[in-house]
């Protein structure tokens, strides 16, 4: 599900138990180096927004950042928020699940909300 996007950046919003977005330039990159430098900046600042917003709303136990881009080769990085009673924590999201999922979280769509109008101040 598309749940913002500009002419830069298209963010995701990646089917899962716990928050994670997935942040793609709109343009096909294959790397971040082949990114324009003024590109580039918008990713990062885009990539930090989502984290922050992430981190006030949802006060999880870490952010995870990641980007491989190995089965999409597009550039895109993903953000998730990580608590101990997710269902692979403390391993990867891609890595084997520890137990069921134990997590009570906010509405997402006030988390939805809340980083579409912080995207757009700056976009």
């Amino acid at each position: 599900m598309i749940i913002f996007k500009n002419e830069f950046v298209e963010i995701i919003k990646e089917e899962s138990h716990i928050p994670w977005l997935k942040i793609f330039t709109t343009e096909n990159y294959k790397e971040l180096t082949d990114c324009p430098d003024d590109l580039r900046q918008k990713l990062y600042f885009c990539m930090e927004t989502v984290e922050k917003v992430m981190r006030d709303y949802y006060n999880p136990t870490k952010i995870n950042i990641a980007m491989f881009g190995n089965y999409v080769p597009r550039l895109h990085i993903h953000v998730m928020a990580r608590f101990e009673d997710d269902g692979f924590f403390p391993e990867s999201m891609w890595g084997k699940k520890q137990k069921e999922p134990n997590l009570f979280l906010p509405d997402e769509k006030l988390f939805l909300e809340e980083l579409k109008k912080k995207l757009m101040k700056v976009f």
